[in-house]
């Protein structure tokens, strides 16, 4: 699992997205100002939340981005996953994009160190970042976990 800053940049863009949930549509470019993101890097982030059912866009003067869903029910996790792919370090322990070791000594065998290891290191990260929503990550909430 790799935190790319298109994940950093996406959840900062989703800060202001979630203090306006239920109000008026976020254009790009306060969405930009206000957290320091490139309109251009900014602008591809947000059309693969749109894709990915997170957003909505409105056309016109009153127009900009929205959240379609509840803030309490996006987790960081789910943002991190769209836009960087799976949390997992190694493929073989991974749930979602599950990949099979095809050089790996142990992929035959009944028990793999390496697996056992990695697949923690994926169910910790996993365990605090599907644990966060948006709603307390807007709000600073520390130590949910």
């Amino acid at each position: 699992m790799r935190f790319s800053k298109k994940s950093e940049y996406a959840l900062r863009a989703l800060i202001e997205l979630t203090k306006a949930y239920d109000g008026t549509p976020v254009r790009r470019h306060q969405i930009a100002e206000r957290q320091n993101i490139p309109i251009v890097f900014l602008e591809q982030l947000l059309l693969a939340l749109k894709h990915a059912g997170l957003l909505a866009s409105t056309r016109g003067a009153q127009g900009g981005y929205a959240l379609i869903k509840p803030p309490a029910k996006v987790t960081l996790g789910q943002v991190i996953r769209i836009l960087d792919g799976p949390l997992a370090p190694i493929g073989c322990v991974s749930k979602t994009a599950y990949k099979k070791c095809h050089d790996c000594p142990y992929a035959k065998k009944t028990y793999c160190p390496l697996q056992d290891a990695m697949g923690e290191v994926r169910n910790a990260i996993a365990d605090i970042l599907d644990n966060y929503n948006l709603e307390d990550f807007s709000k600073g909430v520390k130590g949910k976990h």
